[in-house]
């Protein structure tokens, strides 16, 4: 009870502290990932797609696009447009002969204040004319330099951190970047999970991660050259996708958007990645060829045998057993597409080959892992098709591969008026179609085995309330991970946005039924979820708070309950940018966990989720020292009240408290 009382007064002083941090002058910096936040906060499961998504915002926040001279291409990186979007903006680009100003975006009927709000921190006003690819001499002579120092420290020690991790119990990275405008990028960075040995065992060049890259754009005939390491999407991704995907609510405002594209791999995970070349280039007015090829090293469980039980990503060398299985098997990859468009229409076809030096041998005795791709040489082609025009757009792929399998996946969108648009989305994968690459909308997280029908809507109902929902109906044939025959599940979501110059109230809600085996494993019963959230924001031109409550309900076997009710808060002044954060939460148990988006450093992706009962509160800070230098850190505490000691094995910590200091330093040059 003593423990409880302490934790309280924190609570209540942190409380009135972040109230008196707010006084009223200087200019404001509204973060762009509270707009992001609003987009995909409700994606639970699709943590890893809103990390892709959030690397490349970061970066094209840091070089954003002209908008006056930007191509299709250029805007297609772009990840939350949709195609009639991009079609707007650039229809309203050539009848205006460029934007004068930002607040132009709101002419554009098919941004919603959300999108538009946004997109204005990745573009800027530029030249009316697009300049030609700049000469080496200007690109050496005018080029930035870019260094960027992370680092975390734990004020706590994890049991692996005294025996059984190899390295020091800090994370830390760098990122060294050399660009000129949109055109050259070229990069590299290194990157240390905690408890990795650092200059010691196999890592003895340093770091367990380096990434290298450069990519040039706008290259005469040559739309995009990658060489080193590189992301590539290619299609809607069933064939090809090792970059970003798109969630339920993603996908409801991008339309089901289908592009191309190539980009560096800026990301610290050591997973989804190509390594070698990939380059668009256009060979004739509206047809244009991707190629790539790569070779690169991968983690692996092994067989007795010497083969292949499962791939691994989760990139981590802390132990023995971890760092034995760094880099033990590879992969050869190579391939293409050729897409064509014309009035509204475009099509293309895909077609890759992979080989693996061991050969793949999952476990089949687990029913789910029946039809997991198996052997050393894979091939997938697909024909990926569309047309659009100013209210209608279609888009769709079908590929093929080793096992005859088939997937397929269509997507229609129609924009019924200026203020509402609808889609539907129909996927079947097989439970013979499998791509070691592929990443595309699903329920299950693994294109195979599904089939679906999705249908959303967006709908600026009145001037200032916009509204967004969507229903997804997902069937299995065969087994799954905790579900041993066939199963569904049906998931729905409504989000509704009233906003006003100052204000903004947000309201969501999200009700889903899984199939799951009960206790027995003798047949199926529901695994009811249900979240709901409740957040009102004020925002003047030099500070702002936001409160926000979430509550979940579980019901399988047992039910549980839980709720968290955060309050956080930003204030500019000068060149110093403050941000707190803290909530209360209390749950049942994991099942009735609460997510929610907290702020980071660069580059850094907070999504972290809370059960039991406990406290979380953060600060963070931003001093802009000079415009080429910036420092950056954020302190951060999660106190439990129900448990004297957090996780369990290597990972397990001794305490009911646990702090992180994390810090980072941008210097440009």
């Amino acid at each position: 009870m003593l423990m409880k009382s302490m934790n309280l007064i924190k609570l209540a002083t942190l409380f009135f502290l972040l109230l008196f941090c707010f006084p009223l002058s200087a200019q404001n910096v509204h973060p762009w990932d509270k707009y992001l936040d609003e987009l995909t906060s409700s994606e639970v499961v699709d943590i890893e797609v809103t990390e892709e998504m959030y690397d490349i915002l970061s970066d094209l926040s840091e070089h954003p696009i002209d908008i006056n001279t930007a191509t299709r291409e250029d805007l297609s990186r772009i990840p939350f447009l949709s195609s009639q979007q991009i079609e707007d903006i650039q229809a309203y680009v050539y009848r205006t002969k460029g934007l004068k100003s930002i607040s132009e975006l709101s002419m554009i009927e098919s941004l919603g204040p959300v999108c538009r709000n946004l997109l204005s921190y990745f573009v800027y006003i530029g030249s009316e004319s697009k300049p030609n690819f700049p000469s080496l001499k200007n690109i050496f002579k005018y080029g930035k330099n870019e260094l960027l120092l992370s680092g975390k420290i734990p004020f706590y020690d994890r049991h692996g951190d005294k025996n059984g991790y190899l390295g020091p119990k800090y994370r830390h990275s760098f990122r060294y970047d050399f660009s000129y405008g949109n055109y050259v990028t070229l990069g590299f960075l290194g990157s240390q999970d905690p408890g990795e040995p650092f200059l010691t065992n196999r890592n003895h060049l340093g770091y367990d991660h380096y990434s290298y890259y450069l990519v040039l754009r706008d290259l005469g005939r040559i739309k995009v050259l990658a060489l080193g390491q590189y992301k590539l999407r290619l299609g809607m991704g069933l064939v090809m996708n090792t970059d970003f995907g798109f969630g339920k609510l993603m996908t409801l405002n991008s339309l089901g958007r289908s592009t191309n594209s190539v980009r560096a791999n800026t990301s610290r995970s050591s997973a989804n990645y190509l390594q070698g070349a990939a380059s668009t280039v256009s060979i004739l007015k509206g047809l244009d060829l991707t190629a790539f090829v790569s070779y690169r090293p991968f983690d692996a469980t092994l067989n007795e045998s010497g083969t292949i039980r499962t791939i691994l990503k989760t990139g981590y060398h802390r132990t023995v057993s971890e760092l034995n299985r760094k880099n033990n098997a590879h992969q050869f990859t190579s391939g293409g597409n050729l897409h064509w468009e014309a009035s509204g229409f475009h099509a293309g076809i895909t077609a890759i080959y992979c080989h693996v030096d061991k050969s793949l041998q999952p476990q089949t005795s687990q029913l789910y892992r029946l039809y997991y791709p198996s052997g050393s040489n894979f091939w997938n082609a697909s024909l990926d098709y569309g047309y659009m025009n100013y209210r209608l757009s279609f888009t769709g792929e079908t590929a093929t591969g080793n096992n005859n399998g088939i997937a397929t996946i269509n997507s229609l969108s129609y924009l019924v008026s200026n203020n509402l648009s609808i889609i539907a989305l129909q996927r079947f994968y097989s439970k013979k179609y499998s791509s070691l690459f592929s990443s595309s909308f699903s329920e299950g997280g693994r294109i195979q085995n599904e089939s679906g029908v999705y249908i959303g809507a967006n709908w600026q109902a009145l001037r200032h309330l916009s509204l967004m929902f969507y229903t997804d109906y997902s069937y299995f044939s065969q087994p799954r991970y905790q579900a041993s025959q066939s199963s569904y599940c049906w998931d729905n979501a409504i989000t509704a946005t009233y906003t006003l110059p100052r204000w903004t109230l947000l309201g969501r809600y999200q009700y889903k039924v899984r199939q799951k085996d009960n206790k027995n494993k003798t047949a199926l019963i529901n695994d009811v979820t249900q979240r709901g959230r409740l957040s009102l924001a004020f925002s003047s031109s030099n500070w702002g708070l936001r409160l926000q409550g979430d509550a979940a309900y579980n019901s399988y076997k047992t039910t549980s309950f839980g709720w968290m009710t955060t309050l956080s808060g930003n204030y500019t002044v000068w060149h110093l940018h403050l941000a707190g954060t803290i909530g209360y939460f209390n749950t049942d148990d994991y099942s009735s966990r609460i997510y929610t988006y907290e702020r980071g450093p660069l580059y850094s992706f907070t999504f972290p989720a809370f059960y039991g009962e406990g406290i979380r509160y953060a600060i963070f800070s931003r001093l802009d020292i000079t415009p080429s230098l910036l420092l950056i850190a954020k302190c951060g505490t999660t106190d439990y009240f129900d448990r004297n000691h957090i996780s369990s094995g290597l990972q397990q910590i001794d305490h009911s408290s646990q702090t992180d200091l994390e810090l980072q330093v941008k210097w440009k040059f």
